[in-house]
Order: structure tokens, then sequence, then C-alpha cells
């Protein structure tokens, strides 16, 4: 695909279009979906606010249901469209250029939202043909207005011409010919994004295929029961044994294999369990299972927010009788930690603070985690439209605040203790060479550190496929995880 995929638009989901009907017949007004207006609601907040599909979808839901007729069957086939559209944006974006005689940058965003709804519709499910057309331009109608309804169902129909193995063929460049573009428009994801994730994969075409083909699939949602405070069994028993599976890997997660609303569990409600990857339950596992020598009665988390790794260290802390220490840069973040970490059955504090200039001193504590902001390139099943959103030099304004934060975590902690540097991204300038840097002196100002890399992988006993150490990389496809990254560090003087 030579065009990058569109880019968020300011410009208003306007098209007032002037009535428009053969003459002597009478003009019919358009009927209102709720279902793809809710759809087309939710891909417009993403073009235009930058918003995240999975914060502003469940709330169009829920006033979507106070309606009556607004159903189950409902409320799913307008999740699928808004997260089957915004993970084949690039592979649609490319089938729509195709059959359109201008650059897709000419084309007006909503017009393009609606013909990338149609197109996933056609493509991408089982909605039959001539369904998936009229109700495409029966939206257009609603939202742009007669005149560009027509050209809607111009294009669709051009589009519904083929299935889409056969749009595949047409619209991507061999394998042979090009190895990255191919995988890019054959799996939707930016072309330089393929190339990251299949340098840090390493290997060859297989493994690559099927990271990109997980990374398209929508993934379960993983309950933690907090140790202390909840139990797997309470959690398998409220969801229902039809609906739930144990985690694969961590003892406290349960998987939700139907769906189904998390809130809308008493554990969860009362914060004695919660929504999270267990990914990031086995970086938190594996940070208090690392043996120090010695004190071990304080531990931080140094970049708590949203507080899911808080909660469930906090619960692993309390069973050792530990104080913890949760520290967020962002006072709204913050305040979601505190709730997070309400009613842990140990000591715990929470900050609002910079970890790059912390408030403690050094040396201070026993343990410390820090989950350091990136690129979010490991989340890519949660949150689609990312990957249209970042850019390669995104990356040069993460480095230098995870190189910080790192320094600074490795002197929060006392000799002896152990540090863990988890990031949500598998790149490997966030992930491997942030570590070298640290611990070799990299960078202006910065002296190496006394530190060693401890080997992770025993502290994620059980679980496959962890390479060659002694850092750890998970992924969706091998682990059914996000993509996280962890290394462990001892300070050593």
């Amino acid at each position: 695909m030579s065009e990058q995929p569109r880019q968020p638009d300011r410009r208003p989901a306007g098209g007032a279009g002037k009535p428009s009907g053969k003459p002597g017949k009478p003009y019919r007004r358009p009927q209102k979906d709720p279902v793809r207006m809710l759809a087309f609601e939710v891909l417009r907040a993403v073009d235009e606010r930058d918003a995240y599909a999975n914060l502003v979808l469940p709330p169009l839901l829920r006033k979507a249901r106070q309606d009556e007729s607004f159903q189950a069957r409902d409320a799913a086939l307008a999740t699928e469209l808004v997260y089957g559209t915004l993970r084949r944006q690039g592979t649609y974006d490319a089938v729509i250029k195709a059959c359109i005689d201008r650059p897709l940058r000419e084309v007006d965003p909503p017009v393009l939202d609606v013909l990338s709804l149609g197109a996933h519709q056609l493509l991408g499910t089982r909605i039959p043909t001539h369904a998936a057309v009229s109700a495409s331009v029966e939206l257009a109608r609603v939202v742009l207005g007669d005149g560009r309804a027509k050209f809607v169902n111009a294009v669709l129909r051009k589009i519904s011409a083929h299935d889409l193995d056969g749009w595949l063929e047409r619209v991507a460049p061999p394998y042979e010919d090009d190895a990255e573009e191919h995988l890019a428009v054959y799996h939707s994801h930016p072309r330089w994004v393929v190339s990251a994730l299949w340098d840090a994969l390493g290997g060859g075409r297989a493994g690559i295929e099927d990271l990109l083909e997980a990374d398209n699939e929508r993934p379960e949602v993983t309950l933690v029961a907090r140790p202390g405070r909840s139990t797997p069994e309470e959690l398998l028993e409220a969801v229902g044994e039809d609906s739930a599976l144990p985690g694969r890997w961590s003892p406290y997660a349960v998987r939700m294999a139907e769906g189904g609303e998390p809130g809308a569990l008493e554990a969860v409600r009362d914060g004695r369990a919660g929504v999270q990857d267990e990914g990031s339950q086995l970086v938190a596992m594996a940070l208090a299972a690392v043996p120090v020598e010695g004190r071990d009665a304080r531990w931080l988390d140094g970049c708590a927010g949203p507080g899911g790794k808080a909660a469930l260290l906090g619960a692993l802390a309390a069973r050792r009788g530990a104080f913890l220490l949760a520290s967020e840069k962002q006072p709204h973040r913050a305040r979601l930690v505190g709730q997070a970490l309400a009613g842990n059955p140990g000591p715990y504090q929470v900050i609002a603070a910079d970890g790059t200039r912390p408030p403690w001193l050094p040396g201070s504590f026993d343990r410390v985690l820090v989950d350091v902001p990136c690129s979010g390139l490991g989340a890519l099943r949660r949150r689609p439209e990312a990957r249209w959103r970042r850019r390669p030099e995104d990356l040069e304004g993460f480095a230098p605040l995870q190189r910080g934060l790192l320094r600074q975590a490795l002197a929060a902690v006392r000799v002896g203790g152990v540090v863990g540097y988890a990031t949500c991204s598998p790149h490997l300038a966030e992930t491997r060479v942030v570590v070298e840097d640290v611990l070799k002196g990299r960078g202006a100002a910065a002296a190496p550190v006394a530190a060693e890399l401890i080997d992770a992988r025993p502290y994620m006993s059980g679980v496959p496929a962890l390479g060659d150490g002694p850092d750890v990389q998970l992924w969706p496809h091998l682990h059914g995880t996000d993509a996280m990254y962890l290394a462990l560090l001892r300070r050593t003087a």
C-alpha cells in the first residue's frame, strides 16, 4: 500500500445533502438503523477526537440498551462493526482506493467511515451482500445526505464484486516482491509496525503472520482475583461454568470466554477482583517471586496508573507484611490507582509524583516496578486504532522518559534489591535497547549503573516459549497475552 491509512481529521461529519428522487416519486425519508448509527458515531469519535473505541463504545451501548428494542445481538453487531472496521482499516483503505477515481485523502472522512463500515460488512462478516449494501447506503442517506449516498452505493457495489481473498490478490503486492508491504496489506498493519514486530520476533514468515493474525483477533476479557480478597473459584462461579475458563498461566486469572460485562460481577464492583491481562499479571508476579536477601518490607510501583499491577502487587505484598508505595505522575490516574487499591489488606500509600524526579530517598525500597509509558504496540488487539496513530518518530519521544524512569528505579532500590522494567511494547527500541543503554551508561550525562540482569524466565514458571533470556517477551500468538516485556535487574552496588 503506497499510501498511509487515513489519519484523524477534525472536520465535522456534516453533509446535509438535498433530497433527490425520480420525478413523480415521493421522497422517502431515510430510516435510522440504531446499530450502524452507533458504530458510525464511535468511528467519528476515533477520527475527530483521537478517542479510543474501548472508552467510547461502552457508554453508548449502555445508553442504547435503555431502549428495550435494542437487544444483546444488536450490541454484539455494533461491537463487531466498530472493532472489525478499525482492525481492518488498512486493508479496507486499499480496497476502497482501488474502487474510486481519486486519492483517499480527497474523500471526506465521514464518507470514508461509512465506506469502511460497508466494506467490513461485505468482506469481514456473513451479512448478505444486498443487506450490507442497502444498510450502508441507508446510513449514508441519514448522516451524509442523498447525494453522497449515491457515491457510497456505487463504491460498495464495486467492492461486492469480490470477496476478501479476491481483493487481497488484487491490492497486495506478492510476498516475493515486497514481503513487508504484502504483510501490511494482508494483515492491516502499517508497514513500519510490521517491520518492528518482525525484528523483535525474529524468525521467518510463519511466526510474523501468526502474530499479525493474533493482533486482529478479538481478545478475551481476563479477570484477576486479587489474593486475600477474592479467589478464581469465586469468579468462575460468578461468571458461570459455560462462560468462564481458568487462566492459562496465572493462578489468579479467569477468562471470560463468552465475553460478558465484568462490571456486573460483585467482586469486580467491590474491587476484590479486576480486569487485567494475564501478561500484566505475570509481570507483577515475577517481580514478587525473585528472592532478595535480608529486608523485604518496602515495595514501589513507580508508574502505577491506572492501578491494575499496583492492586496485584499490593495484595502480594500484604501476604508478606510489606508496604507498597504506588506513585503515578498524573493526578487523575493516581486517583484510579487509589480506587484499585482501596480495601487492600496490607499497608499502602498512593501519591502523585514524577518518577524521574522522585520525592523518595535513594535506596529506600526492596522491590521496584516501572511499567513505563510506551507506544502500546503490544496491545493492538485491544486498541486497534493505535496502530494507525503511532509513527516511528513517536519512539524518540518515549526514549528519554523510559531511560530516566529505569535509572531512577535502580537508584530507588537498595543494594541487593530487584527492579522490574516492563512495557507493553515488543519494539526493541523500547525494551532491550533501553535496558542495555541504562546498564552501560549510554546517553547524555549518563553513567553506568551498578546492576545485573536476572534471568526472568524461572519466575514465569510453566510459561513456554520465553526465548533465550535473560529478559522475557510475551506474545499474543504464543501466550494469548498482550505483548508484555519484562527485564529483571538486581542492584549490585
